[in-house]
């Protein structure tokens, strides 16, 4: 794919998971915002900020603080810049209806403890970070 030209590549779960980890803490944003398991590769292209994470299953999370739980697909993808994911890919929030599909993450700047998930159909929620913490 011409997206992922130029990018550096982690293959394996640990070593995967340590880039994730690298460029969430980069680009600030909550450490567990993308509660993977089994990583297979993840990768980054530094000119377009083009993200991916690919894990071995789907995963189905519920966070500690937020009981809607959320679905993440086997490929994660978006163009990720300070504190804003755009073109979100692989990422839905469950609710009693509908699942609709996360489009855009974006925590508040200047920083006050949230953050935004937009869908493409105009549905946007905010949350606080915390939230979001490691182990949620």
């Amino acid at each position: 794919m011409a997206e992922k030209e130029g990018a550096i590549v982690k293959k394996g779960h640990e070593e995967g998971f340590k880039m994730m980890i690298s460029l969430l803490e980069e680009f600030e944003f909550p450490l567990g915002i993308f509660p993977v398991a089994d990583v297979i590769e993840v990768g980054f292209v530094k000119n377009t900020g083009y993200m991916w994470i690919k894990q071995a299953k789907k995963v189905e999370h519920k966070f500690k603080m937020f009981h809607t739980p959320a679905s993440y697909d086997t490929e994660i993808s978006g163009y990720i810049e300070k504190r804003r994911i755009k073109k979100v890919k692989g990422m839905k929030a469950k609710g009693p209806i509908v699942s609709p599909p996360v489009n855009e993450m974006i925590v508040d700047d200047p920083p006050n403890g949230n953050i935004q998930f937009k869908g493409l159909a105009g549905i946007s929620r905010t949350l606080p970070l915390e939230f979001f913490a490691a182990g949620q």
